[in-house]
């Protein structure tokens, strides 16, 4: 039992106790340390075949055991009956072969691996299943348990515990024994097209051990490069430690007396999913004796050398850190250790340990490199000499100490096993990792800690978990949805976590001689100095005398580790080698500190050399020389180009730097203005195309509004939308005049300012919205600051575009730049605590912004629609966005050229030159070089030298092909359109030489007409030729004389180099004709993820939707443009047959191009045949060891020149260009089936119906690639690391530090997954970054503020070029139109109904009365009509001699849904707001202002119950009053009992300009939120009583919205009553308060009748009030004004008190027609604002139980009681149209449900004791409801006929607009219409009053057949009330015209009788 390794149990004693010792480790649950002999060798044994044999044996023979017996007869159990036995199915009949199931989704268990099974019967497939992984081994044949588990992957069943039962289930139908070592053979996992593949094969120990040794005997072939040739390793690919090498015994074979150097094997690769590494060869080496004991230790032969240590040569790709490189068997010995250790017997030089180092003189020149010493573990000792040639860098040391330090998290529960990494630990993980770095790769820092943390992680796995699970269950890797690796990849077995060993530390001692094992597998790359070493001093002296006698020539890092008992592990790494000191060097300046370098190099003049060495040709002899004989067509250009000599090229020539010289002064040729074409020759195919706002554009300005609003929304109060009028703001940009310019364009574009700034009509005028961030943007922000002091009613805007340029503090930055400019303005507290300024930051990589003390909240985030999580799918866009991630994906795909690239030609010179010129600093050389390629490609294709064919040779392919579309792409447009070429020069200082011998040589050769050379300096305008210009306006159509493009935009379709220059681009924004964006200029030095990303953002690009980049490019792509254009490639002509055979380029090369193309383009069908796509190809992906080898040796093709293109005539083929396999079939002749295939078939015919091959057919040659993405040429350095990707499938660059100024938080942190969203990424920056110091949050903290976040900061982040600038753009567009929209309402504008001149008769008031006469009002008739268009369905009262207007009537049954007409108003400044209106003003009126504690004291309320008997009602009324302690001095105290007596009132003499009277009481429901309850404007500062009427069930909500306001809460009896009910509660409460006030007044001495009567009955709509002002000149005018003026005007009326209810009329915006003429005061119905008097209208009621029409009820009563009624018609009041809540919205809805259900109004009533549905809704609502639609039924007479109105006693009900109501009072003394000879056409008696008689009745005469209806509580007292009135003498009645409503007894129904007159 236990682990089982097959084969591997030996018949000796020995090993047989080893395996059980083994076994008993694996199974003890406690950590016992083990001998290391038994940890380092004994199990990684691996021993020779005990025959001798060499052969190779086939991998089927072996069965995995040792015994040489034959093989055991096996008979296998027969299949069940009925099931399948076909091979390659399972019995279950379902397929497991491995190619029908590549494709499939596979639910793989956890914990289980997916294996390919070996099956006899189908040798040339494999069979699919799932095993646990527990019984197979790992990568080194250990750990298998014995036994099997395993699932078929066919028919899902699963548990087969034997192999036996399973090999059976899938049909293997075996005649041995089964075995799972046999037939279980190789992992599979999933490439990148996500297709199942088989992998490595399955490491049993028995089958290994023979092809290890197979291998080994071939130990003097060339092995092959394992990780290259693996199916998941591309170049590039994620930097994990190597193994060491594995000791093996095997006898070294001599040849011609030298050792043969055996085979090294392949350090393991933990592949995806469940692939396992390849199966390796074993390397054999030096070691310990071969019979061992357990005494033997490590230390016995420390000092014993390997005989065999592999030599490595430089590595063909920097990144590519797991290939393994070739070997070198030249029979020498490397001596890679005892080179430094002098010879056995001499003395030491430092033999005693000493603690000064002297540099050895002349090192920097002897040496050619200036070592670098980073510091490790202990102090360096002291250095002397010339300490110049020598740097130190504290950065490893760092590392070391940031991987030491535990999480915090571990920290807090006390002592825990959880320990950090051992310093040995430290060092050893070190030396692999620089083992597996390649020749040319420099270490990083963010790759050494990864490997630190996945190490620890993996050690304390067990111990983590616990403490994730009980204590933080969502963090680190969980929260972030990485997984954590079972292995560490590249750690040998008996380190890695996984394994036993790897919990018990090695010893010290043990520590060098493991380094040096490890570093021998390296060559001579790397040296560890351990032995011996008694200093880290005496370690550096050897590692300076190694440097000067040049024996580290072929070492890169040398690793010091000092070793002593009882001390402390000490270590140091001194990097050797050339390019890596050169790169960590330049890596250790600042980007600021690397341009003075470079400015200082230029300066002195030691790049003067390298120009002279990039100038001479060779054969060719001088390029000047070559420029001043070159053959220019115009004669004038040559004479003036041979005669003008720039001042760089003198200066050049006598010595003195490009900078000291003047610039030159360049005269343009008087060559033909090629811009000025005739009409005919004008292309039609260009077009000019400002982008309008995009749908995606607008969600985003969208969300950017929502989050605007949810601040002003939330609790905080931190903006108060509601105050703002208007919006200003201020966009604050990089100091880029391009940049600049380019937003004042995109503003003025945009029209927003025509809504926010109607003043500005210039584009000129608009650019005081936009600011650069140098020293004059202060001025500007300072007065935006004055006017937002000035202005409160203005919110402004700060857009800080761009945000990540300048985040430096102000504090750390110097006065001679512009950094911390952004901390100096946003941060300063003027703008912070502003409440009426927003800042909104903007910015592609919002990384540096969000950190552990950043101030923008992470709910104040807007991120851009993610294409990846189909975001942008939710908008319909006729654009897609390609950037960085399209990029890699294309370039990831394998399919065709990719447009991300590096050209390896380049890289070969540039390093051959960085070699040769070491002092320089790397952008010098490269700069150099790159534009000496450009002239020499300038020379070639243009055809102006002697011999243009010769000099291709001295540039690259890409470089000639850039040169060559540049050239010729305006020949094929009649406009001549081009392309721009993009050259980005971080240096200015490069970039304006560059520009200047880009200039020369152009002038030169005569081209000054065919291509613009553009620097593009941030801090200068644009410079471009006049004839350039003249050729833009044409094609733009521009106009104005003096127009000039001042951005990059208007340079569309020029042909034209643009040098970019600055530190970093600034958010410039590149034109789509931008073909080629050549990067290979940038440094390499700064890796940060902010830097890489922007610099590629450059090429970011909008394609049409429909757009695709073609995976096999047809003829309309990119590739097969360049039949016409591009070049033949300058690489081996060897590999070219052998790669056209696989080359997916070879299918599309094939289309003949179409007639058509051939009539527009004579020359695109020349080249149909040609090989130059495919070697344009195998330039650019050919290995790069090919590219260095083979770039000198290289044949070159004849290019077709620039002048002979320059005729557009077909020409020949070149005899001279190279043949390929095409070109051996005639030229119109198909190739072969099997050589024209192509290799995706699928992506090939999809790229042939692309739309991007429907612009092939197209002459512009700007036309064909304004729909493609430009083309990006890299260093190599940064195309390995963006391409490459880390263990979460992420580009390693998302890994690296997000930006220079800030750090991360600690090593223990996971990495980026790739399933993140924004939101989670700015997450997990937020935990694991902090600010630096000079960061402009790092103080943030430290302000003593427990939220570290703005509340009024937001940050837009989106990719760089998507159109970000639009949508804030639109943003500021929409939230100014959102402002006007919340400063102005709804308001219903609605003229009177029921006007007519017969009413207003003559006028009784002088027009400009201010009060009433109560003489007039007395005598004045009272106007019965409803002139409220509210009311527009209701019955009209009947008035002699008035009728009602059919035709008003009719228009609006026709209309219902727009009857109620509004208008748009803004709100004036005595406005009346709800809940969401909280200004700084209102804070202490609404009483929730956080910041005031003691205002919120003061909002505390108390509950008063109040009780009082009403007669009606007959029981005792209990009211509750809801009082704040900030209004308690409204109200009158019990003292003793502190029991509320009554509610104060003042007298009618007093009066206060300051003070309102009246009580204010609003009755609502439904609208806490809505209703207009904020009075604080509308009364205008002025002290007032404002009391809410709210029902029971709504007394919290309103509580809680409105804790300042006095609630008044009706009984529970109440919350099913109607808007009556609160009237008459509210009315017979102010008369018993009246009552107490004067009973509390005469206690007090004061008179009794003194008392204000009056309270205001305010509808909770009321917005805002007016007055008419006559002497307005244009007549009649309306203006606003407050509530405390009306009100106070109402009051101060002369016998006010003699009125029962006063009133205003309703706004019209019709209503001042006529003012003049109109009565100033009138008599008739009231409704929305009432003055009412309790005291006078005592008598009269308020009905109780109406729901509706209760005020014309009540105002119809009140006249009839003689009370005089008032309106006054010189106020009006605005209603604002609220659609929530109200006591209009009724719900009827049944018994049995309580959904609301469509319920007919003739299912309101039922008769008596009858089975009916049962409405739960009350009784009089039903009854006023079916009263309304159905009086046509009930009163048929009345229908229509206003001469014979229904007669209706003591009440006014409903009957629809049809019937027409006379109301009669029964009351005496009361006054009615007069009805003399007026016959009825019904009665309606709704009970009847006790003063109804049958003699009141009898004065009224009815038409014969009209109709009774008598309505009463009970069928009792409907017949007591048909008996007392006598009905049965004139009416008649029967038993069916009985009903009642749809109520069920409990709900106590109403009952009504009908009858007919007779």
């Amino acid at each position: 039992m236990g682990n089982f390794y097959a084969g591997q149990l030996r018949t000796t004693r020995f090993e047989e106790v080893l395996h059980n010792s083994i076994e008993a480790s694996l199974r003890s649950t406690t950590v016992v340390p083990r001998p290391v002999f038994s940890q380092l060798y004994l199990e990684r044994d691996r021993l020779p075949p005990r025959d001798g044999r060499t052969g190779n044996h086939d991998e089927d023979d072996e069965d995995g055991s040792d015994s040489n017996s034959p093989p055991i007869p096996y008979q296998m159990k027969p299949p069940p009956e009925g099931c399948c036995t076909t091979d390659g199915f399972c019995q279950a009949g379902r397929d497991l072969r491995l190619s029908s199931l590549a494709a499939d989704h596979l639910d793989v268990p956890p914990g289980f691996m997916l294996v390919g099974v070996k099956s006899p019967s189908l040798p040339e497939n494999l069979l699919v299943c799932a095993v646990d992984q527990r019984f197979l081994p790992d990568e080194h044949g250990h750990n298998a348990l014995l036994g099997f588990l395993g699932n078929c992957m066919g028919c899902g069943e699963k548990g087969f515990r034997y192999f036996t039962e399973f090999s059976n289930h899938i049909n293997l139908k075996l005649s041995i024994q089964p075995k799972k070592q046999k037939y279980l053979k190789y992992n599979l996992y999933r490439n990148s097209q996500g297709m199942l593949v088989k992998g490595a094969p399955i490491c049993w120990m028995g089958h290994d051990i023979r092809i290890r040794q197979n291998g080994s005997d071939h130990s003097n072939e060339q092995p092959p490069n394992m990780a290259l040739n693996h199916p998941s390793h591309t170049p590039g690919s994620h930097i994990d430690p190597v193994v060491p090498p594995q000791v093996t015994e095997a006898p070294h074979s001599l040849t011609n007396g030298t050792h043969a150097v055996s085979s090294f094997p392949q350090p393991p690769l933990i592949q995806s999913g469940a692939a396992k590494p390849a199966a390796s060869v074993s390397h054999t080496t030096a070691g310990p004796p071969k019979k061992r004991h357990k005494g033997w230790s490590p230390e016995s032969c420390a000092n014993i050398q390997p005989e065999n240590t592999l030599k490595t040569p430089p590595s063909s790709s920097p990144l590519s850190a797991s290939s393994v490189p070739y070997v070198v068997t030249n029979g020498a010995r490397s001596e890679t250790t005892t080179q430094l250790s002098p010879p056995q017997g001499s003395p030491s030089p430092l033999s005693p340990p000493a603690r000064l180092v002297t540099i050895p003189d002349q090192l920097l020149n002897t040496c050619r490199l200036q070592p670098i010493i980073f510091k490790g573990h202990g102090s360096l000792p002291q250095l002397a000499g010339n300490i110049n040639d020598v740097i130190i860098s504290p950065l490893l040391q760092s590392c070391y100490q940031s991987s030491q330090a535990l999480p915090q998290v571990y920290q807090h529960y006390g002592p825990s096993p959880i320990q950090p990494l051992s310093t040995e630990m430290q060092i050893l993980l070190t030396v692999y990792y620089l083992v597996q770095l390649g020749h040319n790769q420099v270490p990083l820092v963010e790759d050494l800690e990864q490997i630190f943390m996945r190490s620890w992680r993996e050690s304390h796995l067990s111990e983590i978990r616990q403490f994730q699970q009980p204590h933080t269950p969502a963090t680190q890797g969980r929260l972030y949805g990485i997984e954590t690796p079972l292995g560490l990849p590249g750690l040998p077995q008996y380190l890695s976590p996984s394994s036993p060993q790897s919990h018990q530390p090695f010893s010290t001692s043990q520590l060098t001689w493991l380094a040096q094992l490890a570093a021998s597998s390296s060559g001579e790359c790397v040296v560890v100095l351990g032995d011996q070493i008694r200093s880290l001093a005496q370690g550096i002296q050897q590692t300076f005398s190694g440097l000067m006698e040049g024996r580290l020539k072929n070492t890169n890092y040398v690793v010091v580790i000092v070793t002593a008992p009882e001390q402390e592990t000490q270590s140091c790494v001194i990097v050797t080698g050339k390019h890596q000191c050169r790169a960590l060097a330049e890596s250790m300046f600042s980007p600021i500190d690397g341009l003075r370098e470079i400015n200082h190099q230029l300066s002195t003049g030691v790049a003067q050399e390298l120009i002279h060495y990039c100038n001479y040709l060779g054969q060719e002899g001088d390029l000047d020389s070559l420029l001043e004989n070159a053959t220019v067509e115009n004669s004038e250009s040559s004479s003036l180009s041979s005669s003008q000599e720039s001042a760089e090229d003198r200066s050049a020539k006598t010595g003195h730097s490009p900078k000291e010289s003047h610039a030159e002064s360049l005269k343009e040729s008087p060559g033909r203005n090629d811009a000025a074409s005739s009409s005919k020759d004008t292309c039609q195919e260009f077009f000019v195309e400002w982008r309008e706002v995009r749908p995606v554009q607008l969600a985003v300005a969208r969300k950017l509004l929502s989050h605007v609003c949810a601040i002003a929304d939330s609790s905080t109060q931190n903006l108060d939308l509601g105050s703002f009028d208007r919006v200003s703001f201020l966009i604050l940009v990089p100091p880029s005049e391009v940049t600049f310019q380019q937003t004042v364009l995109n503003l003025w574009r945009s029209g927003i300012l025509e809504g926010i700034d109607q003043e500005c009509v210039s584009q000129r005028e608009a650019e005081r919205y936009v600011v650069k961030m140098d020293h004059g943007a202060q001025a500007q922000t300072d007065d935006l600051i004055r006017g937002a002091q000035s202005n409160s009613n203005t919110l402004y805007i700060l857009v800080h575009d761009h945000a990540h340029w300048d985040i430096n503090s102000a504090s750390c930055s110097s006065a001679d730049n512009s950094q911390g400019l952004a901390d100096q303005l946003l941060n300063s507290r003027q703008i912070r605590d502003a409440p009426n300024i927003l800042i909104l930051h903007v910015t592609s990589f919002p990384f540096a912004l969000q950190t552990q003390h950043t101030r923008i909240s992470p709910y104040n985030e807007i991120h851009w629609p993610s294409a990846f999580s189909n975001d942008v799918d939710l908008y319909h866009e006729t654009t897609r966005y390609f950037g960085l991630s399209e990029l890699l994906e294309l370039t990831n795909s394998g399919s065709g050229l990719p447009l991300m690239r590096y050209d390896s030609s380049f890289e070969t010179m540039a390093t051959a030159l960085e070699e040769k010129f070491l002092k320089l600093h790397s952008a010098i050389i490269r700069t150099t070089a790159l534009i000496q390629h450009y002239c020499v490609a300038l020379m070639a294709v243009s055809g102006r030298v002697s011999d243009p064919h010769n000099l291709q040779k001295h540039t690259t392919v890409e470089t000639l092909e850039i040169v060559h579309s540049l050239l010729t792409a305006a020949q094929q447009c009649p406009s001549r359109h081009g392309h721009m070429i993009l050259l980005r020069i971080p240096s200015p200082a490069l970039a304006a030489w560059a520009q200047r011998r880009l200039s020369r040589v152009r002038r030169q050769l005569g081209l000054e007409q065919s291509f613009e050379i553009i620097l593009g300096n941030p801090s200068q305008a644009l410079n471009i030729g006049q004839s350039f210009i003249d050729r833009l306006k044409i094609w733009m159509k521009i106009q104005d004389a003096e127009w000039v493009p001042r951005t990059y935009l208007e340079l569309e379709a020029l042909p034209c180099i643009l040098i970019l220059t600055g530190t970093e681009p600034l958010g410039e924004s590149l034109p789509r004709s931008l073909k080629y964006c050549d990067l290979r200029m940038i440094s390499c030095s700064y890796l940060q993820r902010t830097t890489l990303e922007q610099e590629l953002g450059l090429a970011a690009y909008l394609v049409k939707a429909d757009s695709r980049p073609p995976q096999n490019p047809g003829p309309g792509s990119d590739l097969l443009e360049s039949d016409t254009e591009k070049l033949s490639s300058t690489d081996n002509e060897e590999e070219e047959g052998q790669e056209h055979n696989n080359s997916p380029l070879l299918s599309s090369q094939q289309h003949q191009p179409s007639p058509d193309s051939v009539t527009t383009d004579p020359v695109s069908g020349q080249n149909s045949t040609s090989p130059n796509v495919q070697k344009v190809a195998t330039d650019t992906m050919q290995s790069p060891r090919q590219s260095q080898s083979q770039a000198q040796h290289q044949p070159h093709p004849q290019v077709q020149n620039y002048s002979q293109m320059s005729h557009l005539q077909p020409q020949p083929r070149s005899q001279n260009a190279p043949v390929s396999q095409s070109d051996s079939y005639p030229q119109g002749q198909a190739l072969p089936a099997a050589q024209s295939r192509p290799q995706h078939s699928k992506s090939a015919s999809s790229s042939l119906l692309s739309p991007w091959d429907s612009s092939f057919h197209l002459s512009c040659s700007w036309a064909r690639g304004v729909s493609r993405p430009p083309s990006v040429l890299l260093p190599r350095a940064l195309y390995d690391i963006i391409t490459a990707t880390d263990s979460s499938g992420l580009p390693r660059c998302t890994s690296f530090l997000p930006h220079m100024s800030v750090a991360w938080a600690s090593s223990f942190r996971p990495l980026l997954s790739k399933m993140m969203t924004c939101t989670e990424q700015s997450l997990y920056y937020r935990q694991w970054t902090v600010p630096r110091s000079y960061h402009m949050d790092c103080s943030n903290r430290a302000e003593g503020r427990s939220d570290n976040f703005h509340p009024r900061r937001l940050l837009l982040s989106g990719p760089p070029q998507v159109g970000k600038t639009g949508a804030y753009l639109h943003f500021l567009g929409i939230l100014s139109r959102m402002l006007i929209r919340l400063m102005e309402v709804d308001i219903y504008d609605e003229e009177d109904i029921n006007c007519s001149p017969q009413v207003e008769g003559v006028q009784c008031h002088p027009s400009n009365a201010s009060w009433p006469s109560i003489d007039i009002m007395r005598t004045m008739p009272f106007d019965y009509s409803i002139h409220d268009p509210r009311y527009d369905d209701v019955s009209p009262v009947y008035s002699p001699g008035c009728k009602p207007s059919a035709e008003a009537n009719a228009v609006r049954q026709e209309d219902v849904y727009l009857r109620r007409r509004t208008s748009r108003m803004k709100l004036s400044k005595y406005a009346a707001y709800n809940t969401y209106h909280h200004c700084e003003q209102c804070h202490q009126y609404l009483g929730f202002n956080p910041r005031y504690q003691s205002l919120t004291q003061m909002c505390e309320s108390t509950l008063h119950a109040f009780t009082f008997t009403h007669l009606s009602l007959g029981e005792e009324i209990q009211l509750y009053f809801i009082i704040p302690k900030s209004k308690e001095h409204s109200f009158a105290f019990n003292h003793s009992a502190g029991q509320l007596e009554s509610m104060r009132l003042p007298l009618t003499s007093e009066w206060s300009p300051d003070c309102i009277k009246s009580p204010i009481f609003t009755i609502t429901t439904g609208r806490h939120e809505h209703g207009l309850f904020n009075l604080y404007h509308a009364m205008d500062g002025a002290s007032h009583l404002h009391i809410l009427v709210v029902k029971e069930y709504e007394m919290a909500v309103y509580k809680k919205y409105w804790p300042n306001h006095i609630m008044l809460v009706l009984p529970a009896g109440f919350n099913g009553a109607g808007i009556g009910a609160a009237h008459f509660l509210i009315k017979e409460l102010a008369h018993h308060n009246l009552e107490l006030e004067r009973s509390r007044r005469l206690e007090g001495g004061g008179p009794a009748g003194d008392v204000w009567p009056f309270v205001i009955l305010a509808d909770d709509s009321c917005a805002m009030w007016n007055a008419v002002d006559l002497d307005a000149h244009n007549g009649p005018a309306e203006h606003a004004v407050s509530l405390k003026q009306v009100v106070q005007h109402m009051e101060a009326c002369p016998d006010v008190t003699h009125y029962g209810l006063c009133g205003i009329r309703k706004w019209s915006s019709r209503g001042c027609a006529g003012a003049k003429a109109r009565e100033p005061f009138s008599k008739g119905h009231l409704h929305d604002f009432l003055l009412l008097n309790v005291d006078r209208s005592q008598n009269v009621q308020y009905d109780q139980k109406r729901f509706t029409c209760h005020d014309v009820d009540f105002t119809l009563r009140l006249n009839s009681a003689g009370m005089p009624v008032c309106r006054f018609n010189g106020f009006s009041v605005m209603k604002k149209q609220i659609a929530i809540g109200g006591y209009r919205t009724f719900i009827i809805k049944t018994k049995t449900t309580d959904v609301p259900t469509s319920v007919g109004p003739s299912q309101y009533v039922c008769a008596p004791d009858s089975k009916h549905l049962f409405l739960a809704t009350p009784a009089h609502l039903l009854l006023e409801k079916y009263l309304q639609h159905t009086s046509q039924r009930l009163f048929p007479l009345s229908t229509k006929n206003h001469a014979h109105p229904v007669l209706s006693v003591d009440c006014y009900l409903n009957l629809g607009p049809q019937a027409t109501l006379c109301f009669a009072s029964s009351k005496p003394h009361s006054v009615n219409t007069s009805t003399a000879g007026l016959l009825f056409s019904g009665l309606l008696l709704c009970f009847a009053d006790p003063f109804v008689t049958p003699g009141f009745l009898k004065k009224f005469s009815f038409l014969k057949g009209a109709t009774l209806c008598v309505i009463s509580a009970d069928r009792s007292s409907l017949r007591q009330t048909v008996s007392r009135l006598e009905l049965e003498e004139e009416w008649r009645f029967r038993l069916s015209d009985e009903f009642q409503t749809a109520n069920a007894r409990e709900d106590r129904p109403l009952f009504f009788l009908t009858g007919k007159h007779i």
